[in-house]
């Protein structure tokens, strides 16, 4: 699906995309996705965990809304993005992808590629407690690194792009201390 905003194709980034994206993009600004909001709630044992000490990683999860930010891909690198995001994240198929529509900064409204999470897929966590997030979260490792590393740097990336998220602060909160957080 192409988006009607300069004929462009958008991704929609929420999580490690924000910081790591992997892909060539025109340019990026913030946007808000409705009908979904972000939530550690993928039980992770590939990039962030392992079969034997599972970590967590974000999903769009249906409900309420999400800020995070709008990627614009030039036509000519969208078949090559799309196929760089199946392979990244479709590695255990979690997610569903689906064109969303997306309130950009400027005030555009686009359709983004968004990746919402399959709340079917046995990896769903659902909802859990702080508690039990912060103790997958401080032990698992997987093979992209710590997951403690990943749950911060989404924090502090978006903290620097003014999103405001209290459910992923109280976690840093809960995991590093109050004098430590992003």
């Amino acid at each position: 699906m192409q988006s009607d905003a300069n004929d462009s194709f958008w991704v929609f980034g929420y999580g490690s995309l924000i910081w790591n994206p992997g892909f060539e993009f025109v340019g990026a600004q913030p946007g808000l996705l409705h009908g979904a909001h972000r939530a550690l709630s993928i039980i992770s044992h590939h990039y962030r965990g392992t079969p034997e000490r599972p970590g967590l990683v974000f999903g769009l999860v249906r409900g309420g809304s999400c800020r995070g930010i709008a990627f614009e891909i030039a036509p000519k690198n969208w078949a090559a993005t799309r196929a760089y995001l199946h392979a990244r994240e479709m590695v255990t198929s979690v997610y569903r992808d689906a064109m969303r529509p997306v309130s950009l900064a400027d005030g555009r409204r686009v359709s983004a590629l968004a990746y919402l999470v399959d709340e079917r897929h046995e990896q769903f966590a659902g909802l859990l407690s702080v508690d039990q997030q912060v103790e997958m979260v401080r032990t698992a490792h997987g093979s992209a690194g710590p997951n403690i590393d990943y749950v911060i740097n989404t924090a502090r990336h978006l903290e620097q792009l003014g999103i405001r998220d209290r459910s992923l602060m109280t976690l840093v909160r809960a995991i590093v201390g109050p004098d430590q957080a992003a």
